[in-house]
């Protein structure tokens, strides 16, 4: 065991604050990684506060993590000392179910190991990257292309293979009318995805205050939900909605906004429960979706795009001090797009 500096809550909507936790020793498979940096996802708020439920504490929450690889056990076949690279939303999985086998882990049937707020094989809390390194088996540790900064790259682990996968399975590309719903931490990085896929993108948010923000990151189009004429003008136009917003949203508004046989693929995830009129998706033939992250080799496939499109966060960098700030920060949409720790300041 070794023992790291890292920033912790010690109870339910506690502030965060430095203390020490337990890293296990490197074994066969796995990897240990200086963490260079740590990116602040609204889902590390949601647990730290058991928005989403009871939790496990203390919590050191992160699972946006990039760094440097500085020892691997003796069966470490894919990585080397000084390899650059991540680590996203989950540890491990069961290996062994139909879920797993198709690359899918982050359905394992058994459930997969969260990076945090989550018990191992072992029984033991993991704890994320709010630290100084962390011990990761090699087959849940992902390459940063040596294109891509290792802060912009951290929120990748979570924010850009969460958009990414949904553009991809429903077909964002050239022909596609694609709308990202909330330009947050996710939706900023979904504008930049779907650019680059090569779809016609708009961005659907509040207000038009960020609207020039969203035009330089690649939409085509960007409109605000608090206008009636949104949705009147915009009905039946896009083939995909990915929705990235995290509050209880009309449903029904936003399905009305699909072709027929579009698809509504939500990504943020509320902590209340929300209504849903059937016949908005049963008229037109709609889907409402859900996707979670990647599988393994996705979110590898992710972080290659981003570095062949020179796609990285749009990020503010945050001393460990200003964690507590940050969250305040987060929940009041006040950061443009994504705060970084410098664990260096941990």
């Amino acid at each position: 065991m070794s023992t790291v500096a890292a920033y912790a809550a010690p109870a339910a909507k506690a502030p965060l604050e430095r203390t020490t936790i337990e890293r296990r020793e490197v074994g066969e498979h796995d990897v240990l990684i200086d963490i260079k940096f740590a990116g602040i996802c609204h889902s590390d708020i949601h647990q730290a506060r058991e928005g989403w439920g009871e939790a496990i504490f203390p919590m050191v929450p992160g699972h946006e993590i990039a760094g440097v690889v500085s020892e691997v056990g003796p069966g470490v076949t894919r990585y080397r000392v000084g390899d650059r690279v991540g680590v996203g939303c989950m540890v491990d999985s069961c290996r062994e179910c139909d879920n797993c086998r198709a690359g899918r882990e982050q359905y394992c049937a058994v459930g997969m190991v969260g990076t945090y707020n989550a018990l191992d094989r072992n029984g033991e809390p993991t704890y994320g990257g709010y630290a100084q390194s962390i011990v990761v088996d090699e087959n849940y540790v992902l390459r940063i292309p040596d294109g891509l900064a290792l802060d912009v790259a951290a929120p990748l682990l979570c924010a850009g293979i969460t958009t990414y996968s949904p553009l991809k399975r429903w077909g964002a590309g050239p022909g596609k009318k694609v709308a990202i719903l909330g330009m947050g931490g996710l939706g900023h990085l979904g504008v930049k995805i779907a650019h680059a896929l090569g779809a016609e993108v708009t961005v659907l948010s509040q207000s038009l205050r960020k609207k020039d923000d969203g035009l330089k990151l690649g939409a085509d189009h960007y409109r605000a939900t608090s206008d009636p004429k949104t949705f009147e003008e915009l009905r039946g136009a896009f083939d995909l909605i990915v929705s990235t917003v995290s509050a209880p949203l009309d449903l029904g508004a936003y399905l009305s906004l699909l072709r027929t046989e579009g698809t509504l693929a939500n990504v943020g995830a509320p902590e209340e429960p929300v209504a849903l009129n059937l016949f908005s998706v049963i008229g037109g033939g709609k889907t409402l979706a859900g996707s979670m992250i990647g599988g393994i080799a996705e979110t590898q496939e992710m972080l290659d795009f981003c570095a062949a499109h020179g796609i990285g966060a749009e990020i503010e960098l945050i001393g460990a001090a200003e964690i507590n700030e940050a969250y305040e920060r987060v929940l009041d949409s006040d950061v443009r797009y994504r705060f970084v720790i410098d664990t260096a300041t941990i």
